[in-house]
């Protein structure tokens, strides 16, 4: 029903910048929000941003306030994640994550929010 693309991962030095995509392929779905998560080696799933995919309000973790981004383009269907300043702790698997309309609070941070993934996209900051 819903199919997630991420790409744009990489190897960048510290202080460098990449921006990640997320190509959204659905058929008859809704999609309400999406958001970042990142997963470190030996580490569980982190929160790093949501966005609403229609109203475009965002959130993020504070680690990544002031240097990551978070966007969409709804005409192509594709959310991005801008990141400059990166730094060695940012190295990690990116996933992007939608969420389709569910009655009750929205815990965007919470994992068990988001009913699609995808595969995840690698970054490694060199220091």
């Amino acid at each position: 029903q819903v199919q997630l693309v991420e790409s744009g991962g990489g190897l960048v030095p510290a202080g460098g910048s990449l921006r990640l995509s997320c190509a959204v392929s659905r058929k008859t779905v809704s999609i309400t929000d999406m958001g970042w998560f990142r997963q470190a080696p030996g580490k569980e799933r982190d929160f790093v941003a949501a966005i609403n995919w229609i109203g475009g309000s965002t959130a993020y973790t504070d680690s990544v306030k002031g240097r990551f981004t978070i966007s969409r383009n709804t005409a192509v269907n594709t959310l991005y994640l801008l990141m400059n300043r990166l730094k060695p702790e940012d190295t990690a698997v990116y996933y992007c994550a939608a969420r389709r309309y569910s009655s009750g609070t929205y815990y965007y941070h919470l994992l068990t929010e988001y009913h699609y993934w995808g595969q995840g996209t690698p970054v490694t900051v060199s220091s």
